[in-house]
């Protein structure tokens, strides 16, 4: 953490968690680490002979010991399998080939800049707290592109770049569960939580798809852009010290080219996306249920190779229009390069699904999940008291853990089930948790962009410290979650679904 002189109570505090999440070894190191812990209480659970009695169920379960002659076989019989059939490994991999086409050309930074560019000065804390909602769409990519565009696109107007760099930083952040689009992170919880939902014998298994939570992050997606413009033009801007307007930065500007590019990668995408639905809504297709009905159906279930779809012709036709050189927009090279980023994440998935498999087999995600419900139960925590508790862990883990799958990974093996067993679907669990994991993603000292956006923002205050950004962005924090939770709270209350076919109870 960077020293500030005489320490705040600020500094204190972030002081505080930052120590403490230094302490925490890499995501791998932390799920071998929960592997022998699962595989050590599995051992002792059986030698006690801890049982689990499902509901309907005429017997109880018992657990059983990994560290059992068994429970080595079936582990070296599954390891294989666990990794390649997880769910979220090759959803995430298939949109990743898509997105980096569309990074790779350039495409998806001249579509920011575009939504950026002469926009009224008034307007201009909305647009970007509205771009920066739909951040997620891009992935981590997104704290890199749009605060520093944000920031141009202030000093383009006459108003101060820094409020637009950390505005613009702090919605992408604390919205990252909203927006219109679809991106990775769908993608990949939507195969966490159904691995999950998966640990809970006796339900069928429950059936995700990475459109689960559309209806209620695109809800959130245009009511949090209204705050975060607000929180912009009204508390962070006026602020600020001193800036004279034409210091800093030119203007940020779309080419002819560029934009001539965009305008037919648009309409090719629109066609395209255009052709999907209408054969989606023709009666006898193939994209529809076998019973006819839009919902579910094919197309909802397979999306994912849709959008890798959607992004590699909106880059590859950037690419061509625009002009750019044979090997600039080579596509194999690009998509390499996109998965060979992935290759951490790639890396963690493996032990995951190992672990996940050890505590489906031995019975202790079913008996930690109908304990935890049991108390919640106990203490007259269900429906949507529930929720608010798996917000209010969420927002704490994500302080110290800020990949957004890895906290998932964790949380999702006990809290689906045992929200499941209190009736609630995997959707909205999921959907609840999105919005623990975005709130505190901004001022988490683990979060790597934090540090990204103090040395932009150094750029334009020189003697910014750590204590004063994050005071900045602090904020955003309280507002968002209070729109959040409002948000939840009327669609668990009204009744919506918080996706396609994705509804708020169980059946």
């Amino acid at each position: 953490m960077l020293k500030t002189g005489q320490p705040t109570t600020l500094d204190r505090v972030l002081g505080g968690v930052e120590r403490l999440g230094n302490r925490l070894p890499s995501p791998f190191v932390m799920f071998v680490g929960l592997f022998v812990v699962i595989a050590l209480a599995s051992w002792v659970a059986q030698a006690l002979g801890a049982t689990v009695q499902l509901p309907g169920a005429a017997e109880a379960t018992p657990v059983k010991s990994v560290l059992s002659g068994e429970g080595l076989v079936e582990l070296l019989d599954s390891a294989v399998d666990n990794f390649v059939e997880f769910p979220a490994l090759g959803p995430v991999l298939t949109v990743v080939l898509g997105v980096g086409v569309a990074q790779g050309t350039g495409a998806l930074e001249a579509a920011v800049r575009l939504a950026f560019y002469r926009v009224p000065r008034s307007l201009v804390p909305y647009v970007v707290a509205f771009v920066a909602c739909q951040g997620h769409v891009m992935s981590d990519a997104s704290f890199l592109v749009i605060p520093p565009l944000a920031a141009l696109v202030f000093s383009a107007v006459g108003r101060h770049p820094l409020a637009g760099l950390i505005g613009a930083y702090a919605c992408t952040a604390t919205g990252y569960a909203g927006g219109l689009l679809l991106g990775t992170l769908d993608a990949s919880l939507a195969g966490i939580t159904e691995k999950a939902a998966a640990l809970l014998p006796g339900t069928g298994g429950y059936a995700t798809n990475i459109a689960m939570n559309y209806y209620f992050g695109a809800a959130a997606g245009v009511i949090l852009p209204i705050v975060g413009g607000l929180l912009i033009s009204r508390v962070l801007e006026p602020r600020l010290p001193a800036w004279r307007p034409g210091q800093g930065d030119a203007r940020v500007e779309v080419t002819p080219r560029e934009r001539r590019a965009l305008l037919v990668s648009g309409l090719v995408v629109a066609g395209f996306v255009a052709l999907i639905v209408l054969a989606w809504l023709i009666p006898g297709s193939p994209l529809r249920d076998p019973d006819g009905s839009l919902v579910p159906s094919p197309l909802l279930s397979n999306l994912v190779p849709i959008i890798a779809l959607v992004f590699f012709l909106f880059g590859y036709t950037y690419g061509r229009v625009v002009g750019l050189a044979k090997e600039d927009r080579d596509v194999s090279k690009m998509m390499t390069t996109a998965i060979k980023e992935m290759a951490g994440f790639i890396t963690l998935i493996f032990i995951v699904a190992q672990t996940l498999s050890v505590l489906s087999w031995s019975g202790l995600a079913t008996f930690l999940a109908v304990k935890l419900a049991d108390t919640a139960q106990a203490v007259g925590l269900v429906g949507f008291p529930a929720l608010v508790f798996l917000v209010l862990l969420s927002t704490v883990l994500n302080l110290v853990i800020t990949s957004g799958s890895g906290l998932w990974s964790l949380e999702s093996t006990v809290m689906v089930p045992a929200l499941m067993l209190l009736g609630l679907s995997p959707a909205i669990i999921q959907a609840t948790h999105r919005i623990g994991d975005s709130i505190t993603q901004a001022v988490s000292p683990m979060h790597i962009f934090l540090y990204f956006i103090l040395a932009a923002s150094q750029k334009y205050e020189p003697d910014l410290k750590l204590g004063t950004l994050v005071s900045r962005l602090l904020p955003f924090v309280p507002a968002f979650g209070l729109v959040w939770v409002g948000v939840l709270a009327i669609f668990y209350f009204a009744g919506l679904p918080v996706g396609p076919g994705a509804s708020i109870h169980l059946p």
